[in-house]
């Protein structure tokens, strides 16, 4: 039985180093005068070590959401860290306009070659980088207009998106999403998308299965598209879960049927992997559990192993062929200052490599099986409306009575209190609502997930219990 937490006094440090911050900082996807006023205590960080983040203070917090899902093997990897360091001694950046260096072609061989490939298509070919991931899918929007305006076709000026989906900050992106928390103020600044039913199995009716809800979503997407046929030049989506939306899944034939319907209809299908990528829903992208191929891909994130901020874009030839031209115009003139940086594409070349030297995906396989067994018996919680799984990402929906007709109220801040009353503990679970979810490092280990285990149950009791 987990004891109650324990009140640490805070040191005399981390107070100093939380009053500078407050002082200068404004942090992001926060309401600032909650950390003002200690609603929501901000926790100055000294170090990483492995799966742990160790503050200024001395005291560990178990990182189970892979700082905003970003780091793959554990904080300070000194694989990964050895080769910024190498890289730092010989290139830490050049203009990619018009220049080239080895990390950078490196790179774009190897993301190439572990891509998602699908029978009878033509593979990704060629990688565009960028800074981030909102960054990455304004390059993808780009390019899918972009390669309709080239052909001449200027109606194709639509995207189709999901319901409770999420791409990004920037306008762009954040046109095609659809969680009003982040895109209601900002509605008269972007494009107007479609969106098409979302595929979750959570929305699946009384006696339907998780592929049968797939399936009927599907049917909407259909006739969306039958119904602006013409006006659509790409679908974007993110394939087996929508990770902001509250780590909602769904099942993979939505994704063979979403591609069969994008062809059918001379529609881009544009793949979000940049929070499922990289081994975190079982596979090293989440739609090989498909068997299909995107036209365009974004990954970031996990890219880099947490180190650096980059961001790909992969691309068939078809479609880089569309820019190819005497005229400017026709080309594709977006860019960043720190496109394919060095040091990134390093750390991102040592990331890759880890997979294989550390049969990631297999040792992955084996602790989404302890997660699951070490989950199980939250399920049966009176306030647990889902406990769901898909690879390394666990989320735990919490409801009045466990009643999915029946959510807390927003005032009543069920998922803030669980965070607080883990973080208490020692555990990092950053809630997205009232859901609570595990997408921990890959390097952590069964006595960590024990401990993640006992704090979940300790932090939803206390956070149900003031309800």
């Amino acid at each position: 039985m987990l004891s109650e937490p324990t009140p640490i006094p805070e040191s005399d440090h981390a107070r100093q180093w939380r009053a500078r911050d407050l002082a200068v900082l404004w942090h992001p996807c926060t309401q600032m005068r909650e950390h003002l006023s200690e609603t929501l205590p901000l926790v100055p960080i000294a170090r990483g070590d492995g799966a742990w983040l160790v503050g200024q203070d001395g005291r560990r917090y178990l990182d189970a959401v892979s700082s905003w899902w970003t780091n793959l093997f554990g904080h300070a990897e000194p694989r990964i860290a050895a080769a910024i360091a190498r890289q730092a001694g010989t290139l830490e950046q050049v203009i990619l306009a018009g220049f080239g260096h080895p990390p950078a072609i490196e790179l774009a061989e190897r993301l190439l070659a572990v891509a998602p490939r699908q029978a009878g298509r033509a593979p990704l070919a060629k990688v565009f980088y960028a800074d981030n991931g909102s960054a990455g899918v304004e390059v993808a929007l780009k390019m899918a207009f972009h390669w309709f305006h080239n052909r001449g076709e200027p109606r194709r000026t639509r995207f189709i998106a999901l319901e409770n989906g999420y791409h990004g900050e920037t306008l762009g992106a954040l046109a095609v999403g659809d969680i009003p928390l982040y895109r209601q103020v900002y509605a008269p600044l972007m494009g107007q998308a479609l969106f098409a039913p979302s595929p979750d199995a959570y929305l699946a009716a009384a006696g339907e299965t998780a592929e049968q809800r797939a399936l009927r979503a599907a049917d909407a997407l259909a006739d969306l598209l039958d119904r602006h046929a013409g006006e659509v030049c790409a679908l974007i989506l993110e394939p087996l879960l929508q990770c902001a939306g509250g780590m909602r899944m769904h099942h993979p034939v939505y994704l063979r049927r979403a591609r069969e319907l994008c062809d059918a209809h001379g529609v881009f299908l544009i793949a979000d992997e940049i929070a499922t990528g990289f081994g975190r829903t079982g596979s090293l992208f989440a739609c090989e559990q498909a068997g299909v191929m995107p036209d365009l891909m974004c990954v970031s994130k996990g890219l880099t192993g947490g180190f650096l901020p980059l961001a790909a874009v992969l691309a068939t030839q078809s479609i880089y062929d569309a820019f190819l031209d005497d005229s400017r115009e026709r080309a594709f003139l977006h860019s960043h200052s720190y496109t394919g940086n060095p040091l990134a594409c390093a750390a991102a070349l040592a990331s890759l490599s880890i997979f294989a030297e550390d049969d990631v995906i297999a040792n992955n396989r084996e602790r989404a099986a302890t997660m699951a067994r070490l989950a199980e018996p939250l399920r049966a919680h009176p306030h647990m409306a889902d406990l769901r799984q898909t690879g390394m990402v666990l989320a735990f929906e919490l409801t009045r009575g466990g009643d999915k007709a029946t959510p807390f109220p927003a005032a009543a801040q069920v998922g803030l209190k669980a965070y607080r009353a883990a973080l208490q503990r020692g555990v990092v679970l950053r809630p997205l609502g009232n859901v609570l979810y595990w997408m921990p490092p890959y390097c952590i280990d069964d006595e960590q997930l024990q401990l993640l285990a006992e704090v979940t149950r300790a932090a939803i009791d206390e956070a149900c219990a003031c309800a």
